[in-house]
C-alpha cells in the first residue's frame, strides 16, 4: 500500500463511502462481542471481538485499510491505537460506532 496518511478517526459517512468506493481496500473491522453482533451488523464487516485482536494480529492483512467499529467508538479507538502500535498504518477508528452508523448510514439497523 502506498504511503498515505490515514486519519485516526473517520465519521460513519466517510467510512461507508470508503467501503462503497473500494478506496484503499477499505474494510470494516467490527470488534463488538457476539451478543452485540446478533443485534445488528454492517454487511461485509470482519468480526473479531476486541479481546481476540492481540491473538489474531498475524491474521490481519496489512494491505487493507481497516475501519474499526464498536458500539459508540471507545473500544474501536483502543483497538485502532493498539493496531497502530503493532505497525499497522492503514487503520482508522469509526467515530460514533454502529450507533451512529444506524442513525446516519443505515436506519434499518437495530439500535441498542
Amino acid at each position: 500500500m502506498p504511503p498515505i496518511n490515514f486519519p485516526l478517526n473517520v465519521t460513519v459517512s466517510e467510512a461507508a463511502d470508503l467501503v462503497k468506493s473500494g478506496a484503499h481496500s477499505a474494510r470494516v473491522l467490527d470488534v463488538r462481542e457476539p451478543n452485540e453482533l446478533a443485534l445488528c451488523q454492517v454487511e461485509g464487516a470482519e468480526c473479531i471481538p476486541m479481546g481476540e485482536i492481540p491473538g489474531r494480529v498475524a491474521t490481519l492483512s496489512r494491505d487493507q485499510h481497516f475501519l474499526v467499529l464498536c458500539h459508540h467508538g471507545s473500544r474501536s479507538l483502543r483497538v485502532t491505537q493498539f493496531l497502530r502500535q503493532q505497525g499497522f498504518t492503514a487503520v482508522s477508528n469509526i467515530a460514533g460506532g454502529i450507533d451512529a452508523w444506524a442513525l446516519e448510514v443505515d436506519p434499518t439497523l437495530a439500535r441498542y
